[in-house]
């Protein structure tokens, strides 16, 4: 899955009140812990983060009390008592196998020792797996039997929605030369590297983005190689033909700004474009610059990315505004039908992944 469909599928198990335990895997970075906490807050429950391999079997069955003549388990002040929400055991695999066990009654039973889960409550876990060189144990059998198992691998799309999310200071989630960049370079979006504690993944491009907004250096989060490279591409993203020119002019030939030749300053001036554009007239004189100049898939870049903004920032009636003053725009993509409700658009051109440099 990526991330966008696993939030969606997740989502629908909270909305549908499927109660199976699930197990997310995927490799370190992606955001698999982020996915869970936004569905959450989405569906305004609860969630509780408990991470196995920091606790020892005692701590989460709880201790034996003496009372009558018996023993009574006094269960963690952690576990939930009411209510609703997302019990979520973070780094399931990394807990050695007596910790497995120990919750493999929980995940089962809903119980452990005398504790009960409260009903409102979902038992979801994560990990990550051993080909992602991480320190992790295997899961039993019976344990592995007892989830409905999920996959969830990076993905450029769903990061790049992510990233134009505005956040509470108003500006975007990421950086738009971070977006631009890894447009140009999506392979760079997670690169493993055994032999190096900073490498680029969806976690350390977020990381990186609050020291590049900061005036720091970002190779500190995604390595040296990742961080040379996007030095280079933003040294060509500040020669770039000024893009609020092109976003003022109602008339494309009214400015002499030509479309580059370098295919990292394609990508910048499209995604630039997009990320500045704003109103409808903006949007338009852009769209407008980039069909006497730039080829199809470029102008398919750019209604996609403006869409998607729209969708995160519920524009709607923008979205109305570009298709009423420019038919050609809605043709660009199918973003348009999904948006609106309305048929499939009479040509949505290429997909923006296939854009010949």
């Amino acid at each position: 899955m990526t991330p966008e469909t696993l939030a969606e599928f997740l989502s629908e198990l909270v909305s549908k009140q499927v109660r199976h335990a699930v197990m997310i895997w995927g490799p370190p970075g992606v955001g698999k812990s982020s996915i869970v906490s936004t569905v959450a807050e989405v569906a305004d429950i609860e969630m509780i983060d408990v991470r196995l391999s920091q606790l020892a079997p005692t701590d989460l069955r709880g201790l034996p009390v003496p009372a009558d003549g018996v023993s009574r388990w006094f269960p963690p002040e952690f576990l939930p008592t009411g209510g609703h929400g997302i019990l979520f055991l973070d780094e399931l695999n990394m807990a050695a196998p007596t910790m497995q066990g120990v919750a493999q009654q929980l995940i089962l039973d809903r119980r452990v020792g005398s504790y009960t889960l409260p009903e409102g409550w979902f038992v979801w876990a994560a990990g990550n797996r051993k080909e992602d060189r991480a320190s992790v144990f295997d899961m039993p059998a019976p344990l592995a039997n007892r989830f409905v198992h999920l996959e969830v691998e990076p993905d450029l799309e769903s990061f790049r929605h992510w990233a134009i999310k505005v956040q509470s200071d108003g500006q975007p989630a990421i950086d738009e030369r971070i977006s631009a960049f890894l447009s140009f370079r999506p392979a760079l979006l997670h690169a493993l590297d055994p032999k190096r504690p900073a490498w680029p993944s969806p976690r350390s491009w977020a990381m990186a983005s609050t020291l590049l907004r900061a005036g720091l250096p970002i190779a500190p989060a995604v390595g040296e190689g990742a961080a040379t490279e996007f030095d280079g591409f933003c040294s060509v993203y500040a020669l770039l033909p000024e893009l609020e020119a092109i976003l003022d002019s109602a008339a494309p030939t009214a400015t002499k700004l030509e479309w580059p030749d370098e295919p990292s300053a394609r990508y910048a001036l499209t995604l630039g474009l997009a990320n500045r554009a704003g109103s409808a007239p903006r949007t338009l004189n852009g769209f407008r610059w980039l069909t006497e100049r730039a080829t199809p898939e470029w102008v398919q870049l750019f209604t996609a990315d403006v869409c998607w903004r729209l969708r995160a920032n519920g524009s709607f009636g923008l979205l109305a505004t570009l298709a009423k003053d420019e038919p050609a725009f809605r043709d660009f993509h199918g973003e348009y039908a999904e948006l609106t409700g309305h048929g499939p658009p009479p040509n949505s051109g290429p997909s923006a992944g296939a854009i010949d440099i």
